[in-house]
Formats: structure tokens, C-alpha cells, sequence
């Protein structure tokens, strides 16, 4: 009896040992998935806060032109020009077939490895959805409609989204009806999220194209 209990004592002290010679002195407890923490940013950016840009290398673009054209694509595409989606829109701002006609481009392939035509093109769109939306522009903005402060950067973003026309049923029904699309992004979000950018400069054209 005695003998057994050596021997089973014996063989829990060489298993031990054996054990911790597999274990590394600055062995740390980890879980067995992998957690990724990240400071929240690809979340927040473009901002039109000052405040949402603390030790960040990412600069602070306020309420100007190139902050709406950022929160634009970041919404549509998160900044990728060579996306294309599941519905066949592409690029940076995640432009149609349709609208790249409307504007002079017939080339979806050049477009989509061009990175300077897709800015163009996102200009040209702002120019001529501006002249179409021209009356609702200065009729609405600064109004309360839905729920919505109207203003003309609201508006323009809506009518990338959702087209012209289908801003201007929004505001012939009083925004009781209001275009989404396919993934449900309301005309309405676009209204709100994009408000209050400073796009006055940018000059109404019916017959903007990439070639002005």
C-alpha cells in the first residue's frame, strides 16, 4: 500500500514538473480569441466638431467643402474608390451608371481606376443637382420640415443619394413621403447628417460635366 502511494506521488511531482518546464516565465493570461480595440475614430470622422479631434493625425476639416465631400464618401464608400457594391454603384462617392452619363463620363472602368475623375465628377453632380434643386434650395432652407432643419448642404446629400427628383417629392409631399434605398438610407438621414455645410461657392450649372 505504502509502495502505491510512492508511486503515485512519485508520478504527480514528474508530471508537474514537466509541466512547468513548458510554460514561459512571463506567461501573461489572454483570452483564447483575439480583441481588437480601437479608438473609435472610423466612427466620428469627418466631423464638423473641433472637439472630436483630439491627438489625432486627422485633420480638421470644420464645415467647408472638403469636410462635406469627405463625410459623403466615408458614408458611401468609407473612402474607397475601387469599391463597387452589390447594386453595381461605384467608387469613392459610389456614383450609377446614370449619373455618370448625366455628367459626360461612358467609361465605368476608366472611372472607377481614376481617382481625380471621380472627384471631378462628384463636383459636377454637386454643380448640376444644385441648378435642378435651385428653387427648393432658396424656398426651404433654414425651415423645419418632418423634423428636419433644411439646409442646402442637407439638400444636396439627399439628392446624391436618392437623386433630384426624389428630393423634390419630399418636399412636395412635406416630407410625409421620402425616398430610402435599397439598404434603407432615408432621404431624411442624409438631410440631417449632412446639414450645415458651407457650400455656397459652388455654383449652380445645368449642363455641368467633368470637361469644364
Amino acid at each position: 500500500m505504502i509502495k502505491k502511494w510512492y508511486f503515485y506521488a512519485s508520478l504527480v511531482v514528474i508530471i508537474t514538473f514537466l509541466s512547468l518546464g513548458f510554460i514561459p516565465s512571463n506567461h501573461e493570461t489572454k483570452p483564447w480569441f483575439l480583441i481588437e480595440k480601437t479608438d473609435g475614430s472610423e466612427y466620428i470622422f469627418p466631423s464638423k466638431e473641433k472637439d472630436d479631434y483630439p491627438n489625432t493625425n486627422v485633420p480638421y476639416t470644420g464645415n467647408h467643402l472638403i469636410g462635406f465631400k469627405e463625410a459623403v464618401a466615408f458614408k458611401e464608400s468609407q473612402g474607397q474608390y475601387r469599391l463597387v457594391n452589390t447594386l453595381g454603384y461605384m467608387g469613392k462617392y459610389q456614383f450609377g451608371s446614370k449619373a455618370l452619363r448625366a455628367i459626360g463620363i461612358n467609361d465605368n472602368k476608366a472611372f472607377l481606376k481614376d481617382p481625380a475623375l471621380q472627384e471631378k465628377a462628384f463636383m459636377a453632380l454637386l454643380a448640376k443637382n444644385k441648378w435642378i434643386l435651385r428653387y427648393e434650395i432658396e424656398k426651404y432652407q433654414g425651415k423645419i420640415i418632418s423634423g428636419i432643419e433644411i439646409t442646402e448642404s442637407g439638400i444636396l446629400a439627399a439628392a446624391h443619394l436618392g437623386g433630384a427628383g426624389s428630393v423634390k417629392n419630399f418636399f412636395k409631399n412635406k416630407g410625409s413621403r421620402h425616398f430610402r434605398d435599397a439598404f434603407g438610407t432615408s432621404l431624411k438621414s442624409y438631410m440631417r447628417d449632412f446639414a450645415g455645410y458651407d457650400l455656397s461657392f459652388i455654383e449652380a450649372d445645368s449642363n455641368a460635366t467633368v470637361n469644364d
